[in-house]
């Protein structure tokens, strides 16, 4: 209905029941009698054509706030909630027919994800001025955070004082002008100008203290030379930076400073704007670091080919690196980032070096055999992707990981502390440079690939939806890999442990067999892992599960029988708390008390004993303090955006965001509506007056279970669209309840402007370690202690990390979409989707 009869609304309804009858026009005389002729003409003609018949089907999936469901009408099959089902039949009475007026109304009921963001929108217009609507705005600041460029902070040569004195500045056209100081040091000046600057970045200027010539003894006819590095412009104040100019010496000014700054800086505090930010930085990273989903592999460029050298595992990374070893811990990562790979990501352009590779592993005779393939490798026949898609997500071993490459400098493995070396010996150690024999073994080092676990439960069964031939089996032989091919040479370093551990998964693919529900058949199968303390098991059987969630099961280990003679793993008692869609993976959970006592007291001596052999438990170093150069370096080439919180009152908050290198999709979400230097994360807080927020409820979920917490996140996003709120529409991927409407809620974001999904993960933090810390906040102590008290409250704050992995292409390749959309939905902002059939072929 057009913006000019939305006033005639009321008389349109009261005209439909009238229009195929004789007295229509009689009727329309009437109701509408004090309506100008012209207008009760085009009342008239819009009546005329909500009657008309109408021949397009209704499907409501994905944009209604409503369970659809399949409804027939003469033989046309239609998807509507029932609150559109009501509407529709409504409607047909109304008109006798399906008709456009009954297509019209369905699309229009007060569920309609569309209507309610235009009132949501329309509602915040009309309480702009508002008192509340204020107060609303100022919570939604909350979600508003600094940027933090992990290690990323100037050091100081000197110290410099805070100083105000009056100057002036000539040029070398004798142009002059005055400010004032805003700090100074030995080898610099900063100094603030009350109009705009006629000065150039990179020429000489020559300063004058007037404020100093009436205390002491300054050459009032030779300026101090000093050179212009840069102007920075802060509400209408231009910053000149300055920098001593070292070919125009001045003996006799050094040695006045430096005894004027000593005897001083006390008095007029030092600043510290550059300590406190290297505080703020390593705080971030003290959390980012050790809770981290993503493994870090280090990677030599050597006569032209790339050696995986060193990857760093931590407290949650290490189930990746406990899922390439083979049965007899050996790492096998070279299987995934093999040379052909490396290659690959290396040509492609800098911003785009990233690839989706699934995996899934095989167990015969109590050998592991590794199976793995890129989305490129596959789509080089349609056959392969089908069949290694659909065969391999019916494994409970299946996996999908992200990797990334980005470039790296051994030199970044130098942390020097933000204060000069003068503050005292113990500085100036600290401020050395890592040894000749360390910096030896990364001089080599060019790359750094980073490989994230993106696996979801939704995709690994959506992926269950491939059909294949199983006669194409045969054809998985080209992505297997070989057990005589050498194992890879990369050698573990674990960062440094601190208290609060987050423990994961452990793998054990070892046969077993299943009794269901006290029944006599034997399932036999293979298990995959168990959680912390045996709690839990994953396993696959051979054949389906007959049975449904919480059913009874007995699990018995042959094999781990042969060697665990003082335990019985024959008669272990669990029950099923999930099942996949093809019911052959099942997660399984000890039975509480007495009935899983053998299986918790089993377990939690194996994962005791073994837990040596993992590499990643050593705390030799090959080299004294690898660990944290290799820690460092990976600190300053995040790929991924992540962000810290901590809890108030009830709630946790964001306060700090780190952004990554190489994901432009996201940092554009999230910096899209916030000022430089920040980034908005409202969206993903879109649900938090809601019963079970997904943030808050899942860090309560996290410190209760002591495992890190996965979800994904849909995002419709139209950066043509001023308020965010219009802009941004998010939908946690389990709060959709088929795949047909995750397939519209993408076809709809795609057309609208673009569909981002984001794997989510979020995880707490542990205890910082002081001994990093300590001596930076003890030299802001000596000079405000308020401050140093604050940066050390705030510090101790942090509870929870999130951490945000971009998988749109790998979800678009999930839901069947073609490698042009995958391409198309990077940049464009209206795009025309043309879905490949993939799931139902």
């Amino acid at each position: 209905m057009s913006q000019d009869l939305k006033q005639y609304a009321d008389i349109i309804e009261q005209l439909k029941p009238m229009v195929n009858e004789p007295e229509f026009n009689q009727v329309l005389l009437q109701i509408a009698a004090d309506v100008p002729k012209e207008k009760r003409f085009l009342i008239k003609m819009e009546v005329k054509r909500l009657a008309k018949p109408c021949m397009r089907t209704i499907d409501l999936r994905g944009h209604v706030d409503g369970k659809c469901r399949k409804y027939v009408h003469e033989g046309r099959s239609h998807y509507m909630d029932d609150l559109a089902v009501d509407k529709f039949e409504e409607q047909l009475r109304v008109f006798g027919r399906y008709t456009y007026g009954v297509y019209e109304a369905v699309q229009n009921t007060e569920n309609n994800f569309r209507l309610l963001r235009e009132k949501e929108l329309a509602q915040e217009i009309a309480d702009k001025d508002n008192p509340t609507a204020k107060k609303r705005s100022a919570v939604l600041e909350q979600f508003k955070v600094p940027t933090v460029n992990l290690l990323d902070y100037s050091q100081r040569n000197t110290e410099r004082m805070n100083f105000a004195v009056a100057v002036e500045i000539f040029n070398s056209a004798n142009q002059s002008m005055r400010g004032l100081s805003v700090d100074i040091s030995l080898e610099g000046l900063q100094v603030k100008l009350s109009k705009d600057a006629f000065f150039r970045t990179g020429e000489k200027l020559f300063i004058y203290f007037r404020g100093l010539e009436n205390e002491f003894a300054m050459d009032k006819k030779n300026g101090i030379a000093y050179k212009l590095v840069k102007i920075i412009t802060k509400n209408d104040i231009n910053y000149l930076a300055l920098q001593r100019d070292k070919e125009l010496p001045n003996p006799a000014f050094d040695k006045f400073l430096e005894s004027f700054i000593h005897g001083n800086k006390r008095r007029y505090k030092v600043n510290m704007n550059n300590t406190v930010e290297a505080i703020t930085s390593k705080t971030c990273e003290q959390f980012f670091s050790p809770r981290s989903p993503t493994l870090p592999v280090f990677i030599d460029a050597i006569n032209n080919s790339l050696i995986p050298r060193f990857a760093m595992a931590n407290e949650v990374n290490r189930e990746t690196v406990q899922y390439w070893q083979d049965e007899e811990g050996v790492c096998r990562l070279n299987f995934l980032l093999t040379q052909e790979r490396l290659a690959r990501l290396l040509s492609k352009s800098e911003e785009a070096r990233e690839i989706f590779i699934f995996s899934f592993t095989h167990l015969h005779g109590e050998k592991v055999y590794f199976y793995s393939a890129s989305f490129e490798e596959l789509m080089q026949k349609d056959m392969l992707f089908r069949v290694f898609l659909g065969f391999g997500s019916k494994k409970a071993s299946w996996r999908v990981f992200k990797v990334t490459l980005t470039d790296m400098n051994p030199e970044q493995a130098h942390i020097p502390l933000s204060i000069p070396d003068s503050v005292g010996s113990k500085v100036k150690k600290l401020n050395s440079p890592p040894s000749a024999r360390l910096m030896s073994k990364l001089k080599s080092l060019r790359y750094l690939a980073h490989i994230t676990d993106v696996t979801s439960v939704t995709g690994q069964e959506t992926y269950n939806e491939f059909k294949f031939n199983r006669s194409d089996l045969t054809h998985l032989r080209h992505f297997g890999h070989p057990r005589n091919r050498a194992p890879s040479n990369i050698q573990i370093v674990r960062f440094k442990h601190e208290e609060q551990r987050i423990e994961s998964r452990y793998q054990l693919r070892t046969q077993v067999e299943a009794r269901f529900n006290d029944e006599d058949t034997v399932h036999t199968g293979v298990s995959e892992d168990i959680s912390v303390h045996g709690l839990g098991l994953r396993i696959e059987l051979s054949k389906e599960y007959k049975g449904n969630l919480e059913g009874k099961v007995e699990v018995a280990f042959p094999r781990l029988q042969e060697i665990a003679s003082s335990f019985d793993v024959m008669h272990l008692q669990y029950e099923v708390i999930y099942h996949n869609v093809d019911k052959n993976i099942l997660h399984l959970k000890t039975m509480p008390g007495d009935e899983g006592k053998s299986a918790r007291a089993f377990f939690e001596e194996l994962i005791k004993k073994n837990k040596a052999s993992l590499k990643v438990e050593s705390d030799e170093e090959i080299v004294p303090g690898i660990g944290q150069a290799l820690r460092c370096i990976n600190a300053r080439n995040a790929t991924s955006l992540s962000f810290l919180m901590s809890k108030e009152g009830v709630r946790y908050t964001p306060q700090a965001c780190i952004i990554g290198k190489q994901d432009e999709r996201v940092t554009n979400l999230t910096t899209q509506y916030a000022e430089r230097g920040k980034v908005n994360l409202e969206f993903l807080f879109r649900d938090r007056k809601q019963d079970s927020p997904f943030v808050q409820s899942g860090i309560k979920a996290v410190k209760l279970e002591n495992m890190p917490l996965r979800q994904e996140l849909f995002i419709s996003f139209d950066a043509s669209q001023k308020d965010p709120r219009m802009a941004i529409i998010p939908r946690y991927s389990d709060k959709f309840e088929s795949n047909e409407q995750r397939r519209a809620f993408i076809r709809d974001a795609m057309t609208r402007g673009q569909f981002i999904a984001i794997h989510v993960m979020l995880t707490t933090t542990g205890k910082p370690d002081m001994s990093l810390l300590q001596t930076e906040i003890n030299y802001v102590t000596m000079y405000a202690v308020h401050r140093a008290r604050e940066l050390e409250k705030k510090l101790w704050s942090f509870a929870a990390c999130s951490h945000l992995v971009d998988v749109t292409d790998e979800v678009l390749i999930r839901y069947g979409f073609s490698r042009e959309d995958i391409t198309a939905n990077k940049t464009l902002k209206s795009v025309t989707p043309t879905q490949v059939i993939l799931s139902n072929a």
